[in-house]
Parts: C-alpha cells; structure tokens; sequence
C-alpha cells in the first residue's frame, strides 16, 4: 500500500508528540536551555571583559609632557577615558545580544529538524508504486547544476533507480558528475556543471513486489550563442537557441469530425498540422478538453504530438468520455484549436431490455469510514423504466467487487459506510429494472478513508520558521470526559434515506472516539437508539428506515474507553421527504418546455427547448429523436448535456424526424417533453428565408453560328437556392465594349438559348443569370469572345452538356446531348476521351463509336479524378470536342443502394424500386429507358414516397426489356440503373400470376392420425389463414358436415382445419377431399384410404379403442422391460396405473407362478422381479398379471433368442467393467489365470488368448469360472506355454481386456510352486487313512465282546497302529489286533470290563502320511441304566504327514508332548486344495486351529510311541 504523507502541521503534530508529549514540553526544554544558556553567557562575559579590557596606557618618553600641560591632559585623559569605558560596555552588551541570537538560532533550527521528519504511515494492503510528484523536464546552460526530483510512494517501499537514455547511472562511473539522494520519500538526481553530452531522456524507475512505474523527463543543455558547437539531443535535430513553442506556425489540415463509438471500443481523435518549422524534439504544445475541461493523460485518455499531428486516444470507451473535445494548439498568432462532438453509445446489454450503464460516478464527504458516491443516470427510451441502482465498490490492489446496498436505491446517489479507515477504494454502479441489471459503470477515481483533518495552531518562533501543531496535540492526554457534539443537521434528505451530520467535539482527546444516535418521534423527549450494533466513527451517518409520515428529532453521543459524552442539542424536525422534489412522490423535475428543430446539415439538426418550471438540481438534459411513422425513438446523446441547445448529429438526410427533451437529476428521468413540429433532414439555407437565390452558371459555350445568330449553351449553378430554376437572363457585349446589353425581354426557360440579330464578323462576349422564386442570381463570369461567322466545316460541331451519373468506385455512366451544329452529314456516332484531372493527354475510351449519347466507362481507379471530352463523327470525320467536363472522382457516394427489380405482394404488380440515401425537400426522381426520360406512358407509371420511388409496369411483355436507370435532383449524383433480362422478366411475370390468381398456401397437405378411444382425426394446415375463411370436407364424393359421428373445427391462427370421425370401421374406406376458399385464394387436398392402407389404419384404431377399454381398469402404463443392476442382478421391471388397494398381481414363468419372499406392491406403482445369477437356466415366458374387480390385465416378457443376448450383453457390460487384472493361480494340475468380476456366467461372450492367438478348451488348455471369476487353466505346463494371456470380455458393442505377461521369472516362479503343489497333491491323494467303519462312541456292558473294525487305504500300503488312552495297545487274549488284506483293521476286546472304558485311536500311516481316528468306549456293568453317550462329533480322522528322517532309536516321548500340526511353507502362493481328487474348486481351504478330517497333520514317527492325541 502507498505511504500516506502527512501536511507540514500533522508531521509536526506527530513529532513533537513522540519526542516531547506536547508543546508545552518542548517550551520547557527551551526555557531549560535558555537559563543553562545564560550561566555560560554570564561567564563567557567575565571573560570576554578581562579579555577586552586594555592595560593602561603609558605615555612614551617622547610624549612626555611638561608640567605646565599635564594639568589638560589629566583632563582630557579622563573625558576620553570615560568614552571608552562606555564603548567597551556597549560592545560587550551588542556581543551578549548576538550571542542570545545564535543560542535561539540554533534552538530554532534544532525545532525545525524535529518538526520536519517525514513519517511514512504504512497501511496493511500491498500497492504497487506510484509517482506523487513526477520528474520535471529542464533547459539549462552549459557548466550549470541541474537537480531532478520525484516523489514515490508505495507498500513495501519502492526501490528507485535512475536511467539516462534508458542506461542506468553509475555515479562512481564519472566521480563528482552525479549525486543521488533519497529522504523522506523524495528522491534526487543532481547533475553537477553541465555539458552538452549531459542533453537526453532521464527516467526515474520505482519498483516494489507489487510493480514497476516510470517518470521521465527530457534535460536540454544548451551552450550561449557564439560558442562552437550548439548543444542537441543525442541523435536529434539541434535545438534552435531563439525557437519555442509559443515562435511555432501550426496550420490544422484534416480535422476530426463528429465521431459516433460505443462502449467498450478503443478510439482515437487524430488532427493533421503542419508546423514551420518541424522540429521533432520541439513539438507544439497541444491541449486537450473536454467540455471546457482541461484533460490529463490517465489510464483512460492517452495523448501525443508528433509527426505531423495530434492524437487523443480512448483504449476503453465509455459514457463518461462523451462530450465536445476541442484541440488547441499555441501557434505563433496565438493559439489555434478545433472542436468536435464525440457520442458514444451503450454496449450490447447482458440481457435483452436491461438498461444502459450510469455515468461520472463521484465520490464527495469523505471521512474515517463514510463516503457519498453520485452517480449520472441512463438514458431510457424503449428499455422499462430504471427501478433502483447496486453499487458496487472495491478495495485498491484486489479484484473482488462487493455490493454496498442489499436492496436498489432509487436515488442516484449512496452513502456508504463500514469502510476501512486508510484503506483506499473505487466504486461502481449498475442499473436494475424489470428485464435485469445493466453493465457497470466505469469505476470511480481512487479515494482514501481518511479522517478530514483536525484545526491546527500555528505557533511564532523568532524569525521566519514556525510550529505547526494540530489541536487535538494541546489538548494533552488528560481529556477524558468527552464534550457533546455540535451543529446535528441533515445534509441528504431524501424518500430513500436522510443523512446526519455534526461537529465532533473540540475537546477529545487522544483515545478512539465513535458516536451513538438517538431519535425521538415530533417533540417527545422518549429518546431511542438508532445505530444499535453499529458504531460511527464519522460524523456522518445514514438513516434509511426512517417512516416517510413521521417527523424527527436527532441527538449524537460521543464515546472514548473512559465513557460517553453528554448528548448533544436535538435537531430541528427531519422528515424523509425531498424538498427539492416538484412532487413529493417523485424527485424528478417537470417536463421541459417548447421544442423546435431547425434544419443544421445534411446529417444534423439543430434542437432548442425551453428549461423546466422546475430546476430541481439539473444535472443535464437527454435528447431522443424518432423518424416519422416508425413509433422508435432512438437517444441522440447519451450523457446528460447541460445547455438548451443542441446539435443532432447521425440523421438520416431525406428523412422526417421529430424530437423531445427530457430533465435529469439525481432522482431519474422527468416527463418527456412535447414533441417538437417535423423536420425534414436537410442543409440549411445561408440566407435567413425559406429559399435563396441560385448561385452563377458556369461553362458558356458556343453551339453553332449561321453568321447572324450563335447558338449558346450553359451548366446548371451549383446551387439553386433550394427552389426549381425557372429562368435564365442572358446579356451580351462586343468584344471589348464594358457595356451589357439584355439579349432579349423575356428570360429563356432552358439552358440553349439562339442569340438573334448579331453582326457578322464581330466578337461577342456573353453572362447568364439564373433566376427563382427566391430572385435572381450571381451573373455569370464572362464567356470567351466568340466570332459571329457562319459554320461551314462538313464536321458535326461540340456535344454539350456533359454530366455524370451511377459513379461507383470502378466505374461511371457519361452523358450528353447531341451537337446543334450536325455539319455536312447526320452524326453517326460519338468517341469519348478521357484524362486524369490536371493532364491534358487524352485517351479515346471507345475504339467504334456509340450511337447514342450515353456510355457507362469501367476500369477507373478507386478515388482518382477524371475529366472527359466528347467528339461526334460524320461522314466527314471527327468534329470539334466539347468543353472539358467537370471533374469527377471515381468513389460510390456511402450507403449507395441499387435499383431493385420485384412484385407487389397485394397487387401482383411488377416494378422497379430505388431508395435514396439522401434527399433534399425538393429532390426529385427521374426514371429513364435507355437513359431517355420516361414521360407519360400507358405502359409504366411512377409513384414517389419519402426516399423511395417505384416505377410500376402495366402488362410487362419484351417490350418492356432493356436498361432502365432513375437519377435523384438536388443531390450528388445520386442515380443507379438496372437491366431487365428475359430471364427475369419470365420470373417475375410468373411470381405475378401467382399473386394475382392465389391458392392457399399449405403448410402440410390432408393428413390422419388415430387418437385415443379408436378416433381418426383427418387434418390439414395453411400457412395462412383470415377469419372468413370457408372450407368443406367431402368423403367418396359427399359432403360431410359436423354431427353425430364426426365432428369438424378450424383455428384460425394456427391454420388447422380438422374432422374427427368418433367410430372408424369398414364403411369408412375412401376418398377424402378438402376444398379450402379464404378470399380470391383457394386450394384443397385429397387422401385416399383403401386398400392396404385403410387396413392399417382400421387396425389401429381398434387397438387403440381395446386400449382405451383396458385403461378403464387396472392396467400397465409400462410393459415388462429388463434392466440390470450394479451387483448384475436382472431386474424384470413394469408400472403400474389406475390401481387400488384391492388390486392383485402375480409374476408367473412359464405358467409357473413364482412367489418372492417379498409380494408386490401395486400401489407403488412399479413392480419388479429379481432374477440374480441369471444363466441359460432362466430363459422362459415371464408374465405378470394385474387384476381387480374391474378388470384385469397381462405383461409377458419372452426371454429368449435376441433378448436373452440382450440381457447377457448387459451383465457383461458391468462385468467386464468391474473385472479384476488377470491373476496367477498354481494348482496341482497347472498353472491357472482367473480375473475376478462382480458376476460371471458360462453364457457370456469371453475370448482367451495367447500371444494374440484365441484359445479353445482341451486337455490342455481348461477353461471354465465360477459365478465371482473366470479362469483358464494350462495342464502340465512346458516353456512353450510361457507368454502373453488376456481374457476378453464382449458385451455387444466394445470388449473389456485384461492380461498378464507369464514368461520369464514369473513363468518360473508359477512353474515351481505347481510342481510343488502336484507332489503335496500326489502324497494326499496316497497317504494312509481311514476310509470308513468307526463310530464315533461306543457303549457296551461289561463281559461283552467289543469290535472296532474299520477300512484304511494308502500306497503303499499303510502300517495300523491302536492306542488307548495315548498308550499303544499290543495284540494279546484280551486285545486281539488284526489287518487283512492290507483293507481291513481292526481291535477286538473280548470280556470288556470297566477298566476297557477310555479313548481309542487308530493311527494309519505310511510314507506319505497318515491319520488318527478317535473312538470314546464306555462300559457299564449289567444291570445298570445304559449311559446315554454323550453326543459329540463323528470319529474325526487327524491327518498326518510322513515322518522326514525316523530315528534309529524309539524313545518314549513325555506325556506333555502334542502332535504337531502341519505348517503351510512360507513358499507357497496359493491356497492348499481340498484332498479328493475329483474336487477342482479353486476356493482356498480355511485354516483353523481344530484340523477337519480332511486336513493334512504330520504322523509320528512309529518309535515315538506317543499317546494319541486328544480332540480339539
């Protein structure tokens, strides 16, 4: 942010408080110093008197006087001794006094450098460096000092350096040449005795983080006159000791002229001059203004001198840039300056109707944290009418704009608080009414929230230097009790809102102070608080809620840390109404007065009115015009324009126009003004009366002469007064002779004129005044003297009259009329010639010469002037040339528009239009055939209105064919010409015929449809159809009116004719026409139905009526459909219409019915049906069947064929989405590749591929899934399976790939694990165990025979071992142990007896493992109660694994030992199978603690005879 410098007193203020606590502290510090000062100066003067005083004289020897003259001398001696001592005294007291002087010098000065340190206050926001104070150009002498200076300010503080010539300065580079200073924010650059190569462009460049800014200034050194060299700019032209800016001719050449922009373009004002003499590093000064403002380049207008001309540059237009500019440039004479109006327009709205954008918007009343901002309204001429305005501000250095007012405020002025004090803002301000918010307006200047500034006390020290303190300084810091504010008035009063104003208190002190308002309704002393929540650190403040009936009283509060101050006087009454307003409702002022137009120029008007009764604060004045019969008024100026008279530029010349005003304050827009009289667009006349007198012919020459009468012919005046010429005089004198004489008494009515009873062979000059109703005007310059002789030469003599018309860029037509003087032989032709103005070399254009007096001349440049002759040709040769034409520049007049060739839309008439972009009051059209004036002819007719004029043909036939051209009098030229072809003759005859024998045109020719309930409706649109429009509709060649069965209508807007017919059956087969009239026009339009087509249609409307019969009762308003879910569940899905709660439904496939686990719901109106795991086995009829006391009906959904694929298609779609990469899986039959997906079937499309081959299933190569993955299996893999695999997953429309690269360490690593896992595979399929046979317990009474008898299995065969009780049982006569067959094991305990009871276990085992197999024996002794077994588990085989190296000797393990349970190697990658063979699930076994009966254990080793494990 920018450094704040403070005025000279508020430095002082500062300073002295932090250095001092107050001025009285500072008079005290002086004080103290003076007495201290008076001690010294006591003993300096002691001193300074023993220093001074003299020693006492001593007469020399030679000066010894007698005696007799001692006596006087004596006397003397002491009358002058007496004089010194005074004089010594005097001198001591005057260097007493000096000394006293140089003490309350220093003092002084010592004062003054307290008081003149700047201090920089730092606000809290970043800003990019700014020049407060800019550099200054300088022209010195030689071997002078020259000093720049500039002021920056900026947040953090910017770092300045110096450039010269855009080189930076290095002041050791030339020792004692520069200085470089910096204090207090001002930066210096000293030049120390300046030298000619010291002249060039200095820039002083700041930069901080936030940016770079620049100042330059131009340093001229010059040398006195008569030294060598002059001094110069480096590589400029040398400056001219005794040339300056005010010395300089400057002659404006081409000028801007009335400029239209709009908002948001980039424009520039640029004026030629010529300047004598052009010194380019002496540019004249130029100077800008804008409606006598002065202007400043700013980020807005950008301005420069040189080169021969002065611009002023917009970069972003605006509404606030509108207004008259107006150069001016000091010249030699003085000055000289031209003026223009620039107008700039509105921007394309953001929103069709939202209206323009404010303007000047200004910020006044600024304090701590209160600002008033004002606005310019809008121009309103077709938009609604504004309702209110948003404004909008923004703090300097962001880029975020927030709103200011919740709600619009209908005055064009806001006052905003809750600002920031020191922060600097800009505002903005948009529009509203009813079709939404204009744009915003261009922001505000930059303001900073800043407390207006205190009194300040000056305060007198000896000499010329003063302290300058504020007042709130004296004040001290013992002010604690507040004093009431002054002066509560009102300074805005308004309907919208009424701001309060007061006198802060004048004595403060130094703590923050804010205030509190009260009110009180009339002359009530019941006080209550108005800014509750907000607090005021202004003495400003709006009220906007104040009731517009009530009048109010207003007290302020003021408040510190230490309390409130007393309140202060009430106001007088304020009420919330507008004083300035003519009606209180309203605001606005009244309607101006009078309006009257006046004719200006060709494209402008003059526009005066008289001022409003009521002023009401105008702030200017709007303008709106609108062309006669159009009802569109469009704005002529678009910033409010301060004075009753106004020039309208942009008009349409020819056209009518009619003007009003409307005031413009701060409330809005008043009354439009009457509307002035009409006012056709045209120059206006120099004299002050309806019309003037022609201005002077010109071009007299001499047509023919027989010897007694010449022939004479003459051009047009340039300028006819504004009236029809409608006579010539022509005078006549001898050559010589200064006496003219009237040719004849009555005035020729034509430009040829036969001048009678002339004398051969003598010389006659001629004049010709043309004459008007205005009178008559300028005579003519004189002719040339022609001779009177008879014309005897056989060449035909000069054509006249040479005109031009249809002049466009490349091209023009030339005119003229044939020689009077035809010589020896009729003409039979004409050469034309033409040159470039200002050559006399003569081209002939035409090679043949033309026959008739017209020739359309091509190939012209763009812009040049030319000038033609023309010759007519006998048979004796070429004759004499004709005067040179005028000349004329090959450029089409802007906004030319060419003949059109059409046909009355009404009529059917074909003709000819020509709209002219300009016309005067008298212009008139001339249409002419082959450039031969079209009179009165029953063949065309000629009709004119405003600018455009029609040539109308009755009964065109070939006749009619050929150029036909039209030319508009009054004008410049204004003229085109058309060529009627045969082509175009038949077109237009033909668009013709259509118009005058119309049908009615059809937008859809006779059509039907079947509506509901089994209707047929037949119709038929027109494009165009009137409200007396006739129609009938006629089937199989009978009329068919409205009645029972059929019912007819029409609409008239839309063009719709129809016929319903309510029952459609057989009988209704045929043809059916209608026969359309509206008007002269008609039409009609046939259908046929029979046949094929009737069937169909006869068909449909029995469905549809069947429909209508179903929708009576409960019904699907949705068949069945499938869709399937996320989770690939296949959802059969229908809705439901017209039930209640009575209604039933039921899902059925294939007459099955099916019964869900939740039953339907009807009442919600949809109703659907599961199908998870859909496979092939699910294909099948599905009907769903709805059904009440009204009726019933039935959905069936056949899933099969193509809808089956459609179904599996979809699964397959979120599937193959969902699918998993491919992932690796060793079993012990190969090497397996699954890819998991949320669902997999057998049915769906899937393609397996290796190394880009497809794979089908075989022996080798398996390939199968489950319902969560898909898989593919290599048996006995070899390395010529190694490669790449991918699985592809089709849904119909795009495939879903997944691979993985088996090959390399991969391929090995996969390799090894399944050899791993078919030799663990191997070993489980051929351990020993139990096949079957064991109970899991066993109760028998004693003296029993108890057998346990089982059958094992294993290869080789397996060894059997029983134990009892974790002890090994031995075959003896009590325990017989048996193995047969290497099947059959079994125990035999004869005679059991209690001791028998206990835990049996077989352990069957061989060198790939083995198993235990528990038995629990419990016996009772006869007659007791059978114990009832206690239920358990069955008999749990407990695998065990082989035995690694057995021992060579068994020992006896110790009774805590456990067998030990199998361990997976950390080696392994996939989960162990299930042991039978047959089993090919790839789903991992779980591990738990208690081993399943098909778990692997390891077996012990025979020798450790270990008891038998117990069962987990």
């Amino acid at each position: 942010m920018p450094t704040r410098a403070m005025p000279v007193y508020q430095q002082t203020q500062k300073q002295v408080c932090q250095e001092c606590q107050s001025s009285k502290h500072v008079t005290q510090q002086i004080s103290s110093r003076k007495s201290s000062s008076v001690k010294s100066v006591k003993k300096e003067q002691v001193e300074a008197t023993q220093a001074m005083a003299e020693p006492a004289y001593k007469v020399p020897t030679f000066r010894e006087r007698e005696p007799e003259g001692m006596q006087e001398y004596q006397r003397m001696a002491a009358h002058f001794g007496r004089d010194l001592s005074t004089m010594q005294q005097e001198l001591h007291r005057m260097r007493v006094a000096t000394h006293e002087q140089v003490e309350n010098i220093e003092i002084t000065r010592e004062v003054r450098e307290r008081m003149s340190v700047r201090r920089e206050y730092h606000t809290d926001t970043p800003k990019a460096p700014d020049f407060l104070v800019g550099l200054r150009s300088h022209t010195v002498w030689e071997k002078t000092p020259v000093k720049l200076f500039c002021t920056v300010a900026g947040s953090p503080t910017p770092i300045v350096k110096w450039y010269k010539n855009n080189v930076p300065i290095d002041p050791l580079s030339a020792p004692g040449k520069y200085k470089i200073e910096k204090k207090y924010g001002v930066h210096g650059l000293i030049i120390s005795r300046c030298s000619v190569a010291d002249s060039g462009v200095y820039s002083a460049v700041a930069t901080n983080p936030e940016g770079k800014v620049t100042s330059k200034a131009t340093v001229c050194v010059r040398r006195p006159a008569g030294a060598a060299e002059s001094a110069h700019l480096p590589g400029q032209v040398p400056l001219l000791s005794g040339i300056h800016r005010s010395k300089l001719e400057v002659t404006l050449l081409d000028r801007f002229g009335v400029t239209f922009g709009t908002e948001g373009e980039s424009l520039t004002l640029v004026a030629t001059m010529v300047v004598v003499p052009d010194l380019p590093n002496l540019p004249p000064e130029a100077l800008w203004y804008r409606d006598d403002t002065l202007l400043k380049p700013s980020r807005w207008v950008e301005m420069s001198v040189g080169g021969g001309a002065a611009k002023l540059t917009f970069p972003h237009l605006n509404k606030d840039d509108e207004g008259l500019y107006t150069l001016r440039i000091w010249t030699k004479d003085g000055t000289t300056e031209h003026s223009a109006y620039l107008f700039v327009k509105d921007a394309a709205p953001s929103v069709v109707g939202a209206p323009g954008s404010p303007m000047d918007v200004t910020v006044s009343d600024v304090n701590k944290d209160y600002v008033l901002v004002s606005w310019k309204p809008p121009n309103t001429t077709n938009e609604p009418l504004i309702t209110g305005y948003f404004v909008d501000r923004r703090k300097s250095g962001t880029k975020d704009w927030v709103q200011c007012n919740g709600s619009p405020v209908k005055v064009c002025k806001l006052p905003v608080d809750g600002l920031t004090e020191g922060a600097s803002y800009h505002f903005r301000v948009r529009a509203v009414n009813s079709a939404g918010i204009s744009l915003p307006s261009r922001m505000s200047s930059g303001v900073t929230a800043a407390e207006v500034e205190s009194d300040v006390e000056v305060i007198k020290i000896e000499g010329k230097y003063d302290i300058v303190v504020r007042q709130e300084e004296l004040q001290g810091v013992y002010v604690t009790l507040l004093e009431p504010p002054t002066e509560v008035h009102a300074t805005e009063i308004n309907r919208a809102y009424v701001v309060l104003s007061w006198k802060p208190p004048s004595l403060r002190g130094r703590a923050p102070l804010w205030y509190l308002i009260e009110k009180s309704e009339g002359n009530s002393n019941l006080w209550q608080r108005v800014n509750t929540g907000v607090q005021i650190r202004s003495p400003r403040y709006a009220i906007f809620d104040l009731d517009v009936k009530k009048a109010c009283r207003f007290r302020i509060i003021a408040v510190n840390k230490y309390g409130p101050s007393e309140p202060s006087e009430p106001s007088d009454l304020i009420q919330k109404v507008d004083p300035h307003a003519t009606v209180p409702s309203i605001g606005v002022p009244s309607a101006p007065g009078q309006v009257i137009a006046s004719r200006n120029t060709k494209t402008s008007a003059f526009v005066q009115w008289d001022p409003p009764k009521n002023l009401s604060n105008l702030m200017g004045y709007y303008v709106d015009c609108c062309v006669v019969g159009s009802k569109v008024w469009t704005p002529c100026n678009h910033r409010p324009y301060k004075h009753t008279r106004f020039v309208v530029h942009g008009l349409i010349p020819g056209e009518t126009y009619i003007f009003r005003v409307q005031a413009v304050n701060a409330y809005g827009l008043s009354e439009e003004s009457q509307e002035s009289a009409p006012l056709f667009i045209d120059a206006a006349l120099k004299r002050g009366v309806d019309y003037a007198a022609p201005s002077a012919p010109y071009g007299i020459t001499l047509l023919s002469c027989d010897g007694s009468s010449m022939t004479l012919a003459w051009k047009r005046p340039k300028n006819t007064g504004g009236t029809r010429i409608t006579s010539y005089y022509v005078d006549k004198r001898e050559a010589g002779s200064l006496n003219w004489k009237e040719v004849s008494h009555s005035p020729a009515t034509s430009r040829v004129y036969k001048v009678e009873n002339l004398t051969a062979g003598v010389f006659y000059e001629f004049k010709v005044q043309a004459g008007n109703l205005a009178g008559v005007g300028l005579p003519s310059e004189p002719s040339k003297a022609f001779a009177c002789e008879e014309w005897t030469m056989p060449e035909p003599g000069p054509t006249y009259d040479l005109s031009f018309w249809e002049v466009r860029d490349h091209s023009l037509l030339l005119q003229w009329r044939a020689p009077v003087y035809s010589g020896a032989s009729p003409v039979t032709g004409y050469f034309v010639e033409m040159a470039k103005k200002g050559s006399s070399d003569f081209v002939t254009v035409n090679a043949e010469p033309v026959t008739h007096c017209y020739l359309k001349i091509t190939g012209l440049e763009t812009g040049a002037w030319y000038v033609f002759k023309v010759r007519a040709v006998n048979v004796a040769g070429k004759g004499k040339a004709s005067d040179v034409s005028d000349a004329v520049c090959a450029k089409a007049l802007p906004d030319i528009k060419e003949i059109e060739c059409g046909v009355d839309e009404e009529t059917g008439d074909i003709f000819l239009s020509f709209e002219a972009s300009e016309i005067s009051e008298h212009s008139k059209f001339t249409w002419s055939k082959s450039y031969k004036e079209i009179s009165e002819s029953n063949r065309a007719s000629v009709s004119t209105v405003g600018r455009r004029s029609r040539l109308t043909f009755v009964n065109p036939d070939k006749e009619d064919l050929g150029i036909y051209s039209v030319a508009v009098s009054d004008t410049d030229g204004l003229s085109s010409s058309h060529t009627i072809t045969e082509e175009e003759l038949n077109k237009v005859l033909e668009l013709s015929y259509n118009i005058r024998h119309p049908i009615v045109p059809l937008k859809t020719e006779l059509n039907y449809e079947v509506l509901e309930k089994g209707h047929v409706r037949f119709w038929l649109q027109v494009q165009k159809m009137s409200s007396a429009a006739s129609y009938r509709f006629i089937v199989n060649d009978k009329e068919v009116t409205s009645g029972e069965g059929h019912k007819i209508s029409h609409n008239a807007s839309t063009g719709l004719i129809q016929m319903t017919i309510e029952h459609f059956t057989r009988a209704n087969e045929g043809t059916y026409t209608l026969q359309i009239h509206d008007g002269k026009a008609k039409n009609q339009s046939s259908l046929v139905l029979v046949g094929d087509v009737f069937k169909a249609a006869l068909k449909e409307a029995e469905f549809q009526r069947k429909e209508h019969i179903r929708k009576q009762g409960p019904h699907f308003s949705e068949y069945l459909t499938f869709h399937v879910n996320d989770d690939c569940t296949v959802m059969l899905v229908c809705k439901l219409a017209n039930v209640k709660k009575e209604t039933t439904f039921m899902w059925f496939k294939d007459d099955e019915e099916i019964t869900l686990d939740v039953a339907p719901n009807p009442m919600s109106g949809t109703c659907a049906l599961p199908i998870p795991l859909f496979s092939r086995k699910d294909q099948g009829v599905y009907k769903a069947v709805l059904g009440d006391d009204r009726g019933k009906d039935t959905s069936v959904f056949e899933i099969s064929g193509q809808v089956f694929e459609d179904i599996i298609n979809a699964i397959a779609h979120i599937a193959g989405s969902s699918a998993s990469e491919l992932m690796l899986q060793c079993t012990p039959e190969g090497i397996r590749l699954q890819c998991y997906m949320k669902y997999y079937t057998e049915e769906m499309k899937t393609s397996w591929f290796h190394k880009e081959s497809k794979i089908a299933s075989s022996e080798k190569m398996r390939i199968g899934g489950t319902s969560e993955m898909a898989w593919m299996q290599i048996c006995e893999p070899t390395d010529k399976e190694k490669g790449h695999y991918s699985i592809e997953i089709h849904d119909g429309k795009s495939s879903h790939t997944r691979s993985f690269d088996l090959s390399g360490q991969a391929y090995n690593d996969a390799y090894a694990e399944f050899q791993r896992l078919k030799a663990a595979a191997f070993a489980e399929k051929n351990r020993g165990r139990v096949v079957g046979g064991l109970p899991d317990v066993v109760t028998i009474m004693e003296y029993k025979t108890l057998s346990l008898t089982c059958t094992v299995w294993g290869d080789p065969k397996p060894e059997v071992t029983w134990f009892k009780n974790e002890q090994e049982v031995l075959s003896d006569d009590h325990n017989q142990i048996s193995f047969e067959s290497g099947k059959f094991a079994s125990l035999t305990i004869k005679n059991v007896t209690v001791e028998d009871s206990g835990k049996y276990s077989i352990n069957v085992r061989n060198k790939y493992g083995g198993e235990f197999v528990e038995i629990t024996v419990s016996v009772y002794k006869q007659g007791e109660p059978i114990p009832e077994p206690k239920l358990g588990q069955m008999a749990r085989p407990t695998p065990i694994p082989t035995s690694q190296a057995p021992p060579s000797k068994p020992q006896t393990p110790a009774p805590s030992v456990k067998a030990p349970t199998a361990a997976p190697s950390p080696s392994v990658k996939s989960p162990t199978p299930t042991p039978p063979p047959s089993i090919k699930s790839p789903t991992p076994t779980p591990k738990s603690p208690t081993p399943p009966r098909s778990a692997k254990s390891p077996t012990p080793p025979r020798f450790m005879r270990s008891p038998t494990p117990t069962k987990k």
